[in-house]
């Protein structure tokens, strides 16, 4: 398995439009973050964690050719906002199929109703197949998915499993029940917005106590504000199993 960190900044991105703060000013690369998303490469399947307002920068950056499947987490601006982007996939390839809570796909198809209609759709717009996400388990081609669910202040999101890989973006507070699901992981990914607490994202603390509690071989920390700091700095603070993600990082999980 392969992840790529499409972006791994927070709602408004890194730097921030207008914005004089020293991180925004940075020139290291590593301090420039699009908003939050990854590809995982799995056995010929490449399967996107959420689509945002970058999507389509992020595939030119990365050069994928190929979607398999969309996994929302919520339907947040930073989460969905790239969906219509999905058109050169659609081309190729035909309808891509999408999994969110029911929730989330009713929010999609408020927002962007022209790809869900089914009488006089324009031609050019994309098409998806809408799967339904609840807490079962699920297979996308074959592929066993593990939905996490936990709260972004009182917004329920979705996390998701795959072989010994978590994605948990946009996390507040999770039940044990939960929790149970994240044992025994190679590698997780976990929000981290900044170093002051945050009424629904967890800061730098809670993370690394979340970490603490299951006990992943190796953790990135995404989801990543300005406030948090400067990369290298940070990064030089965190415990040895723990690491900032930064856009572009690419990174192999062992499957067992």
């Amino acid at each position: 398995m392969k992840v790529t960190f499409l972006g791994t900044g927070t709602s408004q991105g890194i730097p921030i439009i207008g914005s004089t703060h020293p991180v925004c000013l940075s020139k290291n690369p590593k301090d420039k973050r699009l908003r939050v998303s990854v590809m995982v490469e799995w056995e010929g399947l490449n399967i996107l964690i959420d689509c945002g307002p970058d999507f389509r920068m992020q595939m030119l950056a990365n050069n994928f050719a190929r979607l398999d499947a969309i996994l929302f987490t919520h339907e947040h601006n930073d989460h969905v906002a790239g969906l219509d982007d999905i058109r050169p996939f659609f081309f190729r390839q035909g309808n891509i199929p999408i999994y969110a809570h029911e929730r989330v796909l009713n929010a999609l198809k408020k927002r962007f109703d022209y790809i869900f209609v089914t009488e006089n759709k324009y031609p050019g717009a994309p098409g998806v197949n809408e799967h339904i996400v609840t807490d079962n388990d699920f297979e996308i081609q074959g592929k066993h998915i593990t939905p996490v669910s936990y709260l972004h202040n009182q917004l329920q999101v979705y996390g998701y499993r795959m072989g010994g890989f978590a994605y948990l973006t946009d996390i507040k507070s999770i039940s044990e029940t939960e929790a149970e699901k994240l044992k025994n992981l190679e590698v997780v990914v976990v929000s981290a917005l900044r170093v002051e607490p945050h009424h629904s994202h967890f800061n730098l603390a809670e993370a690394l106590e979340f970490i603490e509690k299951i006990k992943p071989n190796k953790t990135y920390l995404t989801h990543i504000s300005h406030l948090l700091g400067f990369h290298d700095e940070v990064e030089q603070s965190l415990p040895e199993n723990v690491h900032l993600a930064y856009d572009n990082l690419k990174i192999s999980i062992d499957e067992k």
